[in-house]
């Protein structure tokens, strides 16, 4: 059975879920490079603005980006990438990775057992 959802663990589903689409991650990976406003967003993205709006809309939502409006044209939104999500996301990957690194180093001892228990006794087990 399935523990349910912490506070975290619901953050990190709804980060998860945000950038599980390929214009939300092309958007994600433009803004690492800097700020950027939508229209530009959109025509990186090869989108449309309605389209645009939606994605970074869904961003927004899961605290992916943050966004203002220009000091010299209201108009404009200008997006960026929030580093607590780009943070969130990378610690739990470590944390996977550290798991899997146990998993790997644990498995390699048990092959090396077994190893050493077919040398001792001149006999090779499968």
């Amino acid at each position: 059975m399935v523990a349910a959802m912490g506070d975290d663990e619901a953050v990190l589903a709804e980060l998860l879920r945000a950038l599980a689409d390929p214009v939300r991650l092309a958007v994600v990976d433009e803004l690492g490079r800097g700020p950027r406003p939508a229209g530009e967003l959109a025509d990186v993205a090869g989108v449309s603005a309605p389209t645009m709006s939606k994605h970074l809309r869904t961003l927004l939502r899961a605290g992916v980006v943050t966004d203002e409006r220009r000091a010299d044209d209201a108009r404009v939104r200008v997006f960026r990438l929030r580093g607590e999500s780009v943070v969130a996301v990378r610690a739990w990957l470590d944390q996977v990775q550290a798991g899997w690194d146990e998993q790997l180093a644990a498995f390699a001892r048990h092959v090396e057992d077994r190893r050493e228990d077919g040398a001792d006794d001149g006999r090779h087990r499968t």
